[in-house]
């Protein structure tokens, strides 16, 4: 019983480096955030204590608002639209291309869908803002060529169009890894599963239903629960493509405390948006996991 005891402690050094790394950069970070949430201050010189008056001022702040409005339709586009996507498609993959071309194929095509999850955000937001510009941008340039000139837009420019196109490209962006997590995930299916449901005449989207969807539960929560944080949290793409505008017509929480703690010098107001979105944030994944937890015990 000592000597486990004694081992155990020589494993806990090996702990001290995550631990104290994480102190500095997460544990101490948040803890002056929801300090300075009840401060007004400017970045210089001491903060003044105002208690609870940013967050009213929040309430009435319609840019506020209208903020968290743009990223429910954001999680839409990174969460919903990508998982329900990718669900299809991993399992198109999995089901056709890998049994009729080849494990090969299969995985060439996985990798080209995952591709942008690892290019850097800065690189294929200036792609986008390419293709996407109203004068030489490729889009309005094929739209041209195909005789519908009257569909081409300024995509990123005009406020109507503006968070359409950035959901587009979100739902690019996020395709991929929804993808390689259902294809890890179908890849453990007893395929005695599918055996059986074959000679008893199922149709693949029975198969799908019932097999497909059920067995890789664990993956899509994983999947929903990762991409919606992303998708409350989204700022590089933002700020690459549009910085918020036109309009402020892409603006989102993340890039709302931008603005305010660094081009309008107000680090409590910043903070207070930053405390809004981490309590939202830290709500949503309990109640994933909640909701995965209780899943897990009916089955």
């Amino acid at each position: 019983m000592a000597g486990s005891v004694t081992k155990s402690r020589g494993y806990a050094v090996y702990l001290i480096p995550g631990v104290l790394a994480s102190l500095g950069v997460i544990v101490v970070p948040l803890v002056m955030t929801v300090y300075y949430s009840f401060t007004k201050w400017t970045g210089v010189g001491d903060p003044r204590w105002v208690g609870l008056e940013n967050y009213s001022r929040l309430v009435e702040d319609t840019l506020f608002w209208q903020s968290f409005g743009n990223i429910a339709l954001l999680v839409i586009a990174m969460a919903v639209v990508p998982t329900l996507l990718g669900l299809v498609l991993a399992a198109v993959l999995f089901d056709y291309v890998a049994k009729h071309f080849g494990d090969r194929w299969a995985g060439l095509f996985r990798s080209g869908y995952y591709l942008p999850q690892v290019l850097p955000v800065a690189v294929t937001g200036i792609v986008w803002t390419w293709i996407l510009h109203p004068g030489y941008g490729a889009l309005n340039q094929i739209l041209d060529a195909v005789g519908l000139e009257g569909l081409a837009k300024n995509w990123l420019g005009d406020e109507d169009y503006a968070l359409y196109s950035v959901m587009a490209v979100m739902i690019w962006f996020q395709l991929g890894y929804p993808i390689v997590m259902f294809m890890s995930g179908l890849s453990r299916i007893d395929p005695s599963l599918y055996e059986a449901a074959d000679l008893d005449g199922a149709t693949w989207w029975q198969r799908f239903r019932k097999i497909t969807v059920h067995m890789i539960r664990p993956e899509l929560y994983v999947v929903l629960v990762t991409t919606t944080i992303a998708a409350l949290k989204i700022f590089a793409q933002v700020f690459v493509l549009t910085k918020g505008g036109p309009a402020n017509s892409t603006m989102v929480p993340s890039y709302f405390a931008y603005e305010n703690y660094f081009e309008k010098a107000r680090v409590g107001y910043g903070s207070a948006i930053s405390t809004v979105l981490t309590v939202l944030i830290v709500i949503l994944a309990f109640l994933f996991l909640r909701l995965q937890h209780r899943s897990e015990e009916l089955r």
